[in-house]
């Protein structure tokens, strides 16, 4: 099965400017503006929100406004703000502008696809927030930087993966306690995020150590015999991306790691090293 990751990365690297530089300016931006406008009249953020029967009847705004609620009308709201803006912006560094562009908005468009799923097959119209897109990105962000500390509630530091965890347990209890089909809104929101981070999430699990010393000689010569079929001489063990389809890329292996494992320029420095 065609890994959909590589496809957008072969489609940016393709098209070098496609995607919205700042993104997350721009929506962080909307968001202040918005809240503003909600602390003057709190009616106005009801008319943001994503609602199928609404839209159906001419209310079109609704398909994108639903990504500048704020997440709450309090001052903790400029917080929340500032923390995903810096989420945001990292990815788009650690990513590039079109692959975080594809990421924010696949998560838009499956949840508002779902909406609309919801309101045909059931008739409920469910008003939606971007609740669960913005957490998608948080745990993208915490699959790729597990150690970098944060302060919790900005007095206790504390490792992001540990929040992330926190995150998803709280995440899988609400999609178990939730009646059927709401419960799968914040799963098809999330696919986003396993399309892009499911590979580092498997690297991450559990591994049992070999202890056994790597002889890269050997090594070098087995990974050359397997090579000499394929169309490509050194391909990442992280991304998949290899240096036909990359030519411009840079390669190089890691003698932390367990066996003689390749990874491109992004993930030399950002990746589990292998242990068997």
């Amino acid at each position: 099965m065609k890994d959909p990751r590589r496809s957008i990365e072969r489609f940016c690297f393709r098209h070098p400017n496609f995607g919205i530089p700042n993104l997350m300016r721009y929506i962080t931006a909307a968001n202040v503006a918005f809240w503003l406008l909600g602390a003057v009249n709190s009616r106005f953020i009801s008319y943001l929100m994503f609602d199928p029967a609404l839209i159906l009847r001419g209310q079109i705004w609704r398909l994108v406004s639903f990504i500048f609620c704020p997440p709450t009308m309090g001052l903790l709201a400029f917080l929340v703000f500032y923390f995903y803006y810096w989420i945001g912006s990292t990815l788009e560094n650690q990513w590039g502008v079109g692959q975080f562009t594809i990421y924010f908005f696949s998560g838009v468009l499956m949840t508002v696809i779902y909406g609309f799923v919801i309101y045909f097959v059931t008739g409920l119209s469910v008003m939606l927030s971007s609740e669960y897109i913005y957490l998608s990105m948080f745990f993208s962000y915490a699959v790729l930087y597990p150690n970098m500390q944060v302060l919790f509630m900005y007095l206790i530091p504390i490792k992001i993966k540990y929040l992330a965890i926190a995150n998803a347990v709280f995440f899988i209890y609400s999609v178990l306690t939730t009646s059927f089909p709401l419960n799968l809104l914040p799963v098809v929101a999330l696919l986003n995020f396993l399309i892009f981070c499911g590979g580092e999430l498997w690297n991450m699990r559990p591994r049992r150590p070999s202890g056994n010393t790597v002889n890269f000689r050997r090594e070098a010569a087995r990974i050359r015999r397997e090579q000499k079929d394929r169309l490509y001489t050194h391909k990442c063990a992280v991304c998949g991306r290899t240096d036909t389809d990359y030519p411009e890329l840079e390669f190089r292996y890691c003698s932390k790691c367990q066996g003689y494992h390749c990874f491109c320029s992004d993930h030399i420095n950002n990746h589990i090293h292998f242990t068997e």
